[in-house]
């Protein structure tokens, strides 16, 4: 009822012979209401490498959080979460949607696909930032990810966005202490 009293109202106060112009489709990803449409999140921090750094995925009450403490002891300085189990294609897609609340640092968002240099898995990724306690509307195109492996920005190759393995997201602005990023819903655009 209210949806379209808002749009009776919008479209009477469009001038003679206008249009609405529609807002871009947006295909729903992840809502995270239920475990069962949802892919498994799971943490890698900097551990990996000797960093100290803490960090995962809780999903509750309808939203990802991702939060931990990032620590630059021991050369580290990263934490992230990703999707694993289930295989994506963007093909159709120009960028990826996110309604996120942040702490005010910039996060990044990150496609892998079965794409390897030097047997090593390549990442694209594209940095996004959050505002301090409020819920604001994320995009990222797809045509500005990206590819690194381990870190080390690379020339290549190009995304195949028809066989995205893992979709994550990551934080490692080089600022020690405590984060927090709570993610309400992921798209396609």
């Amino acid at each position: 009822m209210r949806i379209a009293l808002f749009l009776g109202i919008f479209l009477l106060a469009l001038p003679v012979g206008a249009t609405a112009t529609p807002e871009p489709a947006m295909t729903l990803l992840f809502s995270f209401e239920t475990k069962a449409d949802e892919p498994r999140w799971v943490a890698v921090n900097d551990g990996v490498m000797g960093g100290r750094s803490r960090g995962g995925p809780a999903v509750e009450a309808g939203v990802l959080t991702f939060s931990g403490v990032l620590s630059l002891e021991n050369n580290g300085g990263f934490s992230s979460v990703r999707t694993v189990g289930r295989d994506f294609d963007f093909s159709n897609a120009t960028a990826v949607l996110l309604r996120v609340r942040g702490d005010g640092r910039r996060y990044q968002l990150r496609l892998a696909t079965d794409a390897r240099f030097r047997g090593i898995t390549v990442s694209y990724g594209g940095e996004f930032a959050t505002e301090a306690g409020q819920w604001t509307d994320v995009r990222v195109p797809l045509a500005d990810l990206r590819p690194s492996a381990h870190g080390f920005a690379l020339q290549g190759p190009p995304l195949d966005a028809s066989r995205v393995r893992e979709l994550g997201l990551l934080i490692g602005d080089k600022r020690e202490g405590p984060f927090r990023l709570e993610v309400d819903w992921i798209g396609l655009e």
